[in-house]
């Protein structure tokens, strides 16, 4: 992507692309979105690594693993184990506080941009639909993102009436992941399923609206300490709107706020909704660099 020379929204630009980013002096180097998939695919690689030849670095999966002997427990799944059974073992405490201590430092949904695998496939399954948008052969449908908080409510109340972890029989990220790492099972069909769903009905269906585990980490997002920061030079062309996971995010970017901001004196301002996954798609097509990482506390450092 040449992002200084050339607008690059969803529909001039191909997926490949989106893994390459010019800078101003022209030179290619790895989009954020080619520096997550690496990260992903590396993730996960390990986790088959460590079954199927017993290196056990990062041993289990992304429900429960441990990585060099040390517990890391998924922290919406310790609330389902504690609601079904009245009781945590010492070594889930230890893994979903470690968890929850590392979301608070790098931000809450990184874990569906940098560590989920379907959210991998989820992007691809995207562009599908963008495309078929774009030919208008299908129409794009767009839900109330509150919805999440019910399915993240409904699954914690079926875990504490019935006993059983029931989100666990359809989270197709459990499911995926335990593929990778112990290999094929007839509930792929599932995944399948809900991918053409979000390519044929609904982008992204299951990130967006469902996934409890997505809520759970979207939670910690507004008060952890790496968020997307905006400036001033945003002239609101509005192509991070256009490419982000989680646009409603991006609402300070619309040219309706540039008044208020001027006359406040606003220069900086994060962007810290739920939402955001911190993918970066916005930092890698921002024509005037008004979007950046930060990490709040490096003053403290």
């Amino acid at each position: 992507m040449d992002k200084y020379n050339a607008r690059t929204t969803i529909k001039n630009t191909t997926l490949w692309d989106t893994f390459f980013v010019k800078n101003k002096e022209g030179k290619n180097r790895l989009s954020y979105r080619a520096k997550r998939w690496i990260l992903i695919i590396a993730i996960h690689l390990t986790f088959f690594l460590s079954f199927a030849i017993d290196i056990q670095v990062l041993e289990g999966t992304l429900n429960g693993s441990r990585f060099l002997g040390f517990h890391l427990i998924d922290v919406f799944s310790t609330m389902e184990v504690y609601l079904a059974s009245y009781h945590l073992s010492i070594n889930m405490i230890i893994g979903a506080v470690t968890i929850l201590i590392v979301y608070l430092l790098v931000s809450g949904r990184t874990y569906c941009a940098w560590v989920c695998p379907y959210g991998l496939l989820s992007e691809i399954a995207e562009k599908f639909h963008n495309t078929l948008v774009n030919k208008k052969i299908i129409k794009s449908r767009e839900f109330n993102h509150n919805v999440r908080y019910v399915f993240w409510a409904i699954f914690l109340i079926l875990s504490f009436t019935s006993g059983y972890l029931v989100f666990e029989t359809i989270n197709v990220v459990g499911i995926l992941s335990r593929f990778i790492a112990y290999g094929w099972s007839i509930a792929l069909v599932w995944v399948l399923a809900i991918l053409a769903v979000e390519t044929f009905y609904s982008r992204r269906a299951w990130c967006r609206y469902i996934c409890p585990i997505g809520t759970t980490y979207g939670m910690i997002g507004p008060i952890s300490a790496t968020r997307i920061e905006w400036n001033d030079s945003c002239d609101h062309c509005m192509v991070c709107h256009d490419v982000c996971f989680e646009n409603q995010v991006l609402d300070l970017t619309k040219a309706k706020h540039a008044k208020e901001n001027e006359e406040k004196g606003i220069t900086h301002k994060y962007i810290s909704g739920a939402d955001c996954t911190l993918c970066g798609r916005c930092v890698d097509v921002c024509h005037e660099d008004a979007l950046a990482f930060n990490f709040r506390l490096k003053d403290l450092v």
